[in-house]
């Protein structure tokens, strides 16, 4: 038996599609959905896949970094005057060296972080002292990026 769990985060967030062949190539923004998903094949000792909380905790200052941030491969002509007015590392602008910033790329980037923090397992804390354990047998089954209403993209992790 497999027990499988959601959570779902939103953000606003803006890309551009160098390579894309008309409007997309352009600043333009997207409310995003971001839904993880993670399974075990048993329960913790809470009757748990894994806490909500500790999921939330372990991986929301990562999708965070995508909020109110602009995704952008640093061939395109703009970036440099993006990164002056917007900042680089540590700002609101993302840089991407090999792709463009496709919903497809970006859900693996999410896909490969979170399948990363949950290696192992071990504990994490909330800024009240509570402590919440991530169990070493959590798999990250996929990371679904939706990009509108109607469109998504999905990672699945291979059997």
């Amino acid at each position: 038996m497999v027990y499988r769990i959601c959570k779902m985060f939103e953000v606003e967030s803006g890309h551009m599609l160098s390579k894309h062949p008309e409007r997309c190539r352009f600043p333009h923004g997207h409310t995003r959905k971001v839904e993880i998903v993670l399974e075990a094949r048993e329960l913790d000792e809470n009757d748990m896949v894994v806490d909500f909380k500790a999921l939330k905790l372990a991986v929301s200052d990562f999708i965070d970094r995508f909020d109110h941030a602009m995704c952008i491969h640093v061939k395109d002509p703009i970036y440099a005057e993006m990164v002056a007015q917007y900042g680089g590392e540590g700002g609101r602008v993302i840089p991407y060296e090999v792709e463009d910033p496709t919903s497809e790329v970006m859900a693996r980037q999410i896909f490969e972080y979170v399948t990363h923090r949950m290696e192992g397992g071990g504990t994490i804390r909330n800024g009240n002292g509570a402590t919440y354990h991530l169990p070493a047998t959590l798999r990250v089954r996929s990371v679904r990026l939706w990009e509108t209403t109607s469109s998504w993209a999905e990672v699945i992790a291979e059997d």
